[in-house]
């Protein structure tokens, strides 16, 4: 039978969540998990280089968050509280916003006193187009704030500037941070090239529809979100010099397999410069990724789908049982997963 969004359930301890960064990135824990072999092993995240092999290649998400979360007033008098899905010109934004009734054309959010409005000038489904008084990037840096994911229950504090950004970070456009980019100090970047092991970089700019759930139970009728892709030539280059010489494409996160798999649609990666809406669930054929360093991804999640495609449904949610039970940090601030995939394609289609 095809799979449906309950099968990919599981139950979690709220305390599991976690809502702070741990002092040391590279203090997190790490399970590693190997479907062919059976194996599941658990250690901590500064042990990582000891996963890799010489000649593997690990690829990066460069994407820099900006601070997309935006606090405001209507010309009426009501509060207004914005979140920034994509920049869409110099000055003009797609948005989500929280209000108390719907935005009519026309209708201005201002943000601080000496702030010129943003304007309401298109609705496109469930966001609002504005047009800002000035460019966007000044905008968001004036008066912005780190726009924290959902579950996350507290306001951004000045830790979260630093935290809630990878140390390898350089393109701006993200409204969420590519989680398992978190844990990398420079430490142990710096261990994994010690080691043989070669990087690359590329970006996928992730909307705030990364924590949109599935509306229904039937996974073929979800349509993804859309995000900002650029894969260039050095990327490309170094993933096929490290298929020449036999190692493992290595993908830090699931942004990352995204666009890799986006890229590889004709069985090899290319240069790459466009939108990506594709939905990985079992049963899709991985041109791309060897092995994938990821977070704990949510309950029914497009996320956690893509992982189950990966490593195979049955194999996965007995891990995160396991998880569970041995008190892993959960989501963004949470810990991490490396998983070798599996080689038979997984246990589960759709």
């Amino acid at each position: 039978m095809p799979l449906t969004r309950s099968d990919f359930r599981y139950e979690l301890p709220p305390h599991l969540i976690a809502q702070t960064p741990l002092p040391r990135r590279a203090d997190s824990r790490l399970m590693a998990l190997d479907p062919t072999r059976g194996t599941l092993d658990h250690r901590r995240f500064d042990e990582f280089p000891d996963l890799l092999e010489r000649g593997d290649l690990l690829v990066l998400n460069d994407t820099r968050v900006i601070r997309a979360r935006l606090l405001g007033r209507k010309d009426s008098g009501g509060t207004a509280e914005l979140l920034i899905e994509r920049i869409v010109g110099v000055r003009e934004a797609l948005c989500q916003v929280r209000v108390s009734k719907p935005l009519k054309i026309g209708r201005q959010i201002y943000l601080a006193p000496n702030e010129g409005p943003l304007t309401v000038v298109a609705r496109e489904g469930d966001l609002y187009r504005f047009e800002f008084a000035r460019d966007v990037d000044s905008v968001v840096d004036a008066c912005g704030r780190v726009p924290l994911p959902p579950y996350i229950e507290r306001d951004p504090n000045e830790a979260d500037e630093a935290r809630y950004q990878t140390v390898f970070a350089t393109t701006r456009g993200s409204v969420a941070a590519p989680t398992a980019g978190l844990h990398f100090d420079d430490s142990v970047l710096a261990r994994c090239e010690a080691a043989g092991v070669a990087i690359a970089r590329l970006t996928l700019h992730v909307g705030a529809g990364t924590f949109q759930p599935l509306r229904g139970d039937d996974l073929s009728a979800h349509r993804m979100h859309s995000e900002r892709v650029r894969i260039g030539e050095d990327a490309v280059a170094a993933i096929r010099s490290c298929r020449r010489r036999g190692g493992r494409v290595v993908a830090v996160g699931t942004t990352v397999v995204r666009a890799l798999e986006t890229a590889a649609c004709d069985g090899e990666v290319q240069p790459y410069d466009g939108e990506t809406d594709i939905f990985i669930v079992p049963g899709h054929r991985f041109r791309a990724v060897d092995a994938l360093l990821t977070n704990f991804h949510l309950p029914e999640s497009t996320l956690l789908m893509l992982v189950s495609a990966f490593a195979g449904r049955r194999c996965v949610l007995d891990a995160y049982a396991q998880a569970v039970a041995r008190g892993y940090r959960f989501f963004s601030y949470g810990d991490a997963m490396f998983i070798a995939r599996r080689a038979d394609g997984g246990d589960d289609a759709v």
